[in-house]
Formats: structure tokens, sequence, C-alpha cells
């Protein structure tokens, strides 16, 4: 008998032996049955709970298969997002609110999830204007990995200088008088980006719990129910995994978590393996949280960038005797694993190695993978075939096409990344967002993306031979996801057997116009037989969330994807209450912004090396 029902609903199963149905019935967070209402309401008792639909698209929950939640989680609840705002006006009214309304000695961040090709002006803000509508208040916004922008209060609050010396890989501009600027440039890499984001202030793990709770239910909002953590830089563990690990074993995880462990330190890759595979054995956990091996770093010498504003990044020439060392030591422990390659031309590189531990430790079963592979040739996919890999891929040239093209001209865009190829040549695709820095977390863009090619500018990017129809796009978040965390046999379908998650959308994405897919939402989302997300008449079916924390985070005010509007930022203007005086009687902060802090840069060994390594740049 069934614990819960679904009903009047127009469910995509994705089971090619029962692709449609009217109702489905979960039993111990499993799906029990799948198939017309009257056979499936017959399995209802006094104790069931019965959702009526009301006719609605029902789907399987999306599975992000590359996304970096457990360290955005920590910082969620103190980012302004940009992300699907389409008009730099309407971005800057609510940079202005959340500055009056910021306290000493927070910032104001916009870290990625945008680009400047989504606004109707098709540019960024002005260092003048930043400075303008926020004088006293530190601003730091990323943009994608190529530049991030700091008024002069945020510049004053890392201590940059005159004398601060310039970092590798990375740019600081300066003016005629040699101070900078508030531009920073990643040249090639983003080391500067994220090193200097990394010293702004941290939530305490109370608020890092109630943030990571907010990213997940607005992940939820978005439909999403499982995702593949691709680690990051600041991701050691066990440590950094403290306050994802206590939601789990709370049971206040909504999102299923698989995560990859992330080497953290050039020069200690090899190290960081063999103490973790110590520690874990491979997919050790269970089905909310799980182990899920190596990468997406592996060794820093094998990391290319895509920056498509600069040239390709050559890979250094001690590369393969230092991929060849961990890989040979995963596939030894049969940890699976996963690496970050742009270009073919690294993959090339990376390939060989494989090839050369393949013919000691065998690779097949190990479900290994490459994670972007924009421009990936037929020839590597034939070998990543030949090895039993895959490939995961994600939405990234939205943000960048722009730039690809007039790096590189429409002939190579139209197969950048060439997932029509990736399909026809029989090796698994998994579909994904890299958010939180370099694109939004919103699945529906990237289900846009894999439709109709486009830009978030408009630039039309590929022909008819490189889209997806949307069903094969729809699996790719789904069942083609879970490949990637070897639970192909029961999730990312809705049959008997199968895990029970799955969302009941805003609106129909197999009938609505193409400009609309990216702007679905669920109304209704279910975790395992439990509900976890719902709004309108399902409203109160979800558990009630506690307010972000602090009060003043940017999410109680404008919320997560396309949560911030002109309309709203002027209203909150208007009607601020929240205003800050000499201190403030809310949170007690005396009139010290970090803008009157200072960090000292006259050692540029010390200075730079304190700040970490490329890991910044994942």
């Amino acid at each position: 008998m069934a614990d819960l029902i679904v009903r009047n609903a127009r469910v995509t199963t994705l089971d090619r032996d029962l692709p449609q149905a009217q109702a489905l019935a979960v039993t111990d967070g499993v799906v029990e049955a799948v198939g017309d209402e009257r056979d499936i309401m017959a399995l209802a008792t006094a104790s069931t709970r019965v959702i009526d639909a009301g006719g609605r698209r029902l789907i399987p929950g999306l599975n992000d298969s590359h996304i970096h939640l457990i360290r955005g989680g920590l910082n969620y609840n103190l980012e302004l997002r940009w992300d699907g705002v389409r008009s730099l006006a309407d971005a800057m009214a609510m940079l202005r609110e959340q500055a009056a309304r910021t306290p000493a000695p927070q910032w104001v961040r916009v870290v990625g999830g945008f680009s400047e090709h989504q606004f109707v002006e098709k540019r960024l803000p002005t260092l003048a204007e930043l400075n303008a509508a926020a004088p006293e208040t530190p601003v730091f916004i990323l943009h994608l990995y190529d530049r991030a922008l700091l008024n002069g209060a945020a510049l004053r609050a890392v201590g940059y200088g005159k004398d601060t010396p310039e970092p590798p890989g990375g740019r600081i501009e300066r003016d005629a008088r040699g101070n900078p600027t508030g531009l920073l440039l990643a040249s090639p890499n983003a080391l500067i980006l994220y090193a200097t984001l990394a010293l702004g202030p941290k939530l305490p793990p109370e608020y890092q719990l109630n943030s990571t709770r907010h990213f997940m239910r607005e992940l939820n909002r978005l439909g999403v129910t499982s995702v593949i953590d691709a680690g990051g830089g600041f991701q050691n563990y066990p440590e950094d995994y403290d306050i994802i690990q206590k939601l789990h074993a709370d049971g206040e995880l909504t999102v299923r978590i698989a995560y990859n462990l992330f080497t953290q330190k050039k020069g200690s890759e090899q190290a960081d393996f063999e103490r973790w595979t110590r520690m874990l054995s491979p997919r050790q956990g269970d089905d909310m949280m799980r182990h899920n091996g190596a990468g997406e770093m592996l060794v820093f010498s094998a990391a290319d960038f895509e920056d498509f504003r600069v040239p390709r990044p050559e890979l250094p020439a001690g590369m393969e005797g230092e991929l060849e060392s961990v890989v040979h030591l995963l596939a030894s422990k049969r940890w699976p694993f996963r690496i970050h390659a742009t270009y073919d031309e690294s993959i090339s590189r990376v390939l060989d190695v494989y090839e050369k531990v393949n013919r000691e430790v065998p690779l097949d079963g190990l479900h290994w993978f490459i994670d972007h592979a924009e421009t990936i040739s037929e020839r590597n996919l034939e070998r990543v075939r030949a090895l039993s890999g895959g490939i995961a891929v994600q939405h990234r040239m939205v943000y960048q096409g722009e730039y690809f093209q007039e790096r590189y001209g429409q002939d190579a865009l139209r197969r950048t990344p060439p997932v029509r190829k990736m399909l026809e040549s029989g090796v698994p695709v998994g579909a994904g967002t890299d958010a939180t820095r370099v694109a939004s977390y919103n699945p529906w863009v990237a289900l846009y993306w894999l439709v109709t090619g486009r830009t978030l500018g408009g630039l039309s990017m590929y022909g008819e031979d490189n889209l997806l129809e949307r069903e094969e796009a729809l699996r790719l978040w789904t069942h083609g996801s879970a490949w990637f965390s070897y639970e192909q046999e029961k999730k990312g379908l809705l049959k008997r057997g199968y895990l029970a998650d799955f969302t009941v959308l805003s609106s129909d994405y197999f009938q609505v116009p193409e400009e609309s897919i990216q702007h679905i939402t669920s109304v209704l989302t279910v975790v395992g037989g439990r509900v976890v997300h719902g709004t309108g008449d399902f409203e109160p079916l979800a558990p009630e969330l506690p307010r972000p924390m602090p009060d003043w985070s940017p999410v109680n005010r404008f919320g997560g994807y396309q949560g911030g509007t002109l309309a709203q930022a002027r209203e909150a203007l208007a009607n601020a209450s929240h205003a800050h005086g000499d201190a403030c009687a809310v949170h007690g902060h005396g009139r010290t912004h970090a803008s009157r802090h200072e960090v000292p840069t006259s050692d540029a060994t010390g200075f730079w090396g304190a700040l970490g390594c490329l890991c910044y740049a994942f």
C-alpha cells in the first residue's frame, strides 16, 4: 500500500517501457507503481497522502552532475544574485539597496552566475558607478573567470595599494600613479579573483547551517533533487565538510549529494589522495550523502582554464608524471575520479596518461569522467569510449559564447561542446551547471541551452546538428547524470523500485515556447517520497524553513535566481527601516567598515602564498 500518491498529473517517466502516466504511488521512499489513475488510486489506504497535481507536468527530479553545492551553501546567504536579472539598471538598484542595509564590516558580493551579455545594456557597471552606489560598504563583483570589480571601500578592506605586488597569473589594473583602480584581471588564471574574495568576512557555523539549508531549498524550488558536488577550493576533507555532515546527521538534507574530494595544494596532491583513500572506501555513505571519488582537481598541473578572452593555456611539461602517479593510486584503490579539462589539447595529454595507467590497472568499471570538454574532438571521444569513461557537460557557453566566437570564430563555436557527437559516440553524458561562480545553478537555463543553442545574450551558437530534443535534454539532466554516481539503476526514471524523487512544474516543459523554458520552476518537489518544496496550493505541504541568517542577508530581500527587480529595489529603498548611523543597534557593530581594515602586502611571496593556489578558480 502507498504512503503517497500523486494523481491528475501528466507524468513523464523517461521509462521507455511506459513513457507517460497519470499518477504514481510511493512506498518507503521508492516508486511503488506508475500508471493510470484508477490503478494507482487502488493502492490508497486511509493513511495515504493523496496530492492532486492539477493536471500539471510531473518529471523525475533533476540531477546536477557538476555543481559546488557544499562550498556554495556556506556563502549563499552572503551573496546578492544577479542570476537572471536582465537589466544592469535593475542589478545596480539591487546593489544600492543591499549596500544600504549591509552592516559593517560585511561586504556586498555578487559572485558569478551572470554575464554582461544578459543585460540589455550589454555591459558591466563602471568602477565610478560602483563607488557612487556604495561609497562606504565594500563591494566585490565577480564576472565569470575573467575579472572582478571592487569599489574603493573594498580595495581598502583588502589592503591593495600602490605597493601591492602583482599576483602570479593575474593583474591588478592601476592608474597613471600606480594605484589600483578596482579592476582585477585573470591573466590567465583566476587566482587573484578568488584570493581576493577569500579575504571577505565569513559566516559563523550556525549561520552556515542556515545558509546551506536555504541554498538547498532554492535548488528544490528549481526542481533539483540530486547533485554531484565537484569539491573546490577551501573544501579540504574532512574539516570543511562539517556543516554538510551535520545537516545530513540531523536529517535536514533536501538534496541528495554525492561528493568528490578535490586536492587542495599544488605539490601535495599525491599526499592528499593517499590520506583520503585510507579514510574512505569507494562510495561510502547512503542514498542521501555518499562519497563519489576524486576530483575535479587531480593535480594542479593538469588544469586548464576557460577564460575565452585570453589564449588557451598550455599545460606544463611535467604534468604527465604527476597525473600518472595520482591516477595509478586511485585506480588501484578503485576510487572513481573526474578531471577538469576544457580544451581538446589538454584532453589529449590527459588521455595519454589514462591509457598508460589502464595497461597496468584497468579503469573499466570505475565510472571515471571528464568535466567540461568544450572543444573535445571526435578522436578523443572515441578514446574516452574505449576506456569506458564519461563526459559531464555544463552550460558555461551560455555565458561565454560571445567571447569564444570572437576568439575562435563561428565555425568552431558550432561544436563547442559537441553534445550531439558525444551522444552518438555512445559515451555516457550527464548534464550540470558548474555553479555557483562561472554559471548560474538554474537547471532550466541549462536545458534551454541544450534545446536552443543560444546564449543569454541571444547569440545562436549551434546548428540543428548540435541541438537536442526536449526529452533528450531532460534525460541528460536525470537518468544521464545518475551514471556519474553509479546510480543509474535507481535514479532518474519514474518506475517501480527507483527512488521517489520528482517535481511538478510551474509550466509544461514540453509545450511552452523555447524562450520560456528558462523561466520554469517547481511548484512541488519530492525527495524520497518527502515533500521538500511547495508553492501556491502546495505550500502547506512543505516544511517551514527558518528565515535566512543574518537578517540583512540579500536572500531575505531578493531571494535567489531572478529574485530581484528594479521595482523591488525602489520599494525597499523607499521603505527602508534598517539604516546605519555611527553604530548599528540591531547588529551591535560600530562604524568600522571593512574598508578601515588593513592587510599586509609587503611580502609578495608570503602575501600571495597565504591566499592559496589555483583551487580558487573552481
